[in-house]
């Protein structure tokens, strides 16, 4: 991990935090069960140790960590439920997300998915996958501007945390890059051709995928999941 950070002066310096861990979390560089040291991560972050509490307490709602009194902070392991109940809520969500964008896009919006989809594609030819994975959020938070919805996708972040993790470890073999950016050009074809019919059976299909690899994942990385 990275041990050296500059802090912007435009975000609270627990939000920066906060998000620099949530992408270790995510990326499984900090693995599930792991003690997060508040000491360590201050050390590590060369920050008193209001900030990485004030941090502690955001990844907990987020479901990422667990505080245990005189215990400490630990990662959580992933919870195949929370996993399955977020996927749920988010493709509520998003089915009348792009239901909406579909019947109100501009050409520009069309423009601005399909130069997402342009990058999405280099970043899988160039095995970028953290890059691709920011792409891939980049392209989800898209539709809700285009809705005119920034809050949904304030409440997806919310809920997506848990996701993300099972996200990240099935780009290989179980879901990989091309494969998602196919689903995305079905979802883009149905946006660009004003189809909210297609466009919603594009993106239900897209966040059904998540059910099919979860299993998988689970059976490759064991240790991080919680028993049933």
């Amino acid at each position: 991990m990275d041990t050296l950070f500059s802090f912007n002066n435009n975000e609270p310096v627990n939000q920066q935090i906060y998000r620099l861990l949530r992408k270790d979390i995510v990326e499984c560089v900090i693995p599930p069960g792991k003690l997060l040291s508040e000491k360590e991560t201050a050390t590590r972050f060369e920050v008193s140790r209001q900030p990485v509490r004030e941090a502690f307490i955001k990844l907990a709602e987020a479901g990422l960590v667990q505080i245990l009194p005189q215990r400490g902070t630990f990662v959580m392991r992933i919870s195949a439920k929370r996993v399955a109940d977020a996927r749920f809520i988010r493709q509520a969500l998003e089915c009348s997300i792009v239901r909406r964008a579909a019947s109100e896009r501009t050409d520009e919006q069309v423009m601005l998915l399909e130069h997402n989809l342009h990058r999405q594609e280099l970043a899988a030819q160039n095995r970028q996958i953290g890059e691709f994975f920011n792409l891939d959020d980049d392209f989800h938070q898209l539709l809700t501007e285009i809705a005119d919805c920034a809050l949904a996708w304030d409440i997806i972040e919310s809920i997506k945390a848990t996701m993300d993790r099972v996200r990240f470890l099935s780009l290989g073999k179980v879901s990989p890059p091309q494969s998602l950016i196919t689903q995305h050009y079905q979802i883009f074809n149905a946006i660009r051709d004003q189809d909210p019919d297609a466009a919603e059976r594009a993106i239900r299909e897209h966040l059904q995928e998540l059910i099919y690899t979860i299993t998988p994942i689970a059976q490759q990385n064991s240790d991080w999941f919680e028993d049933k």
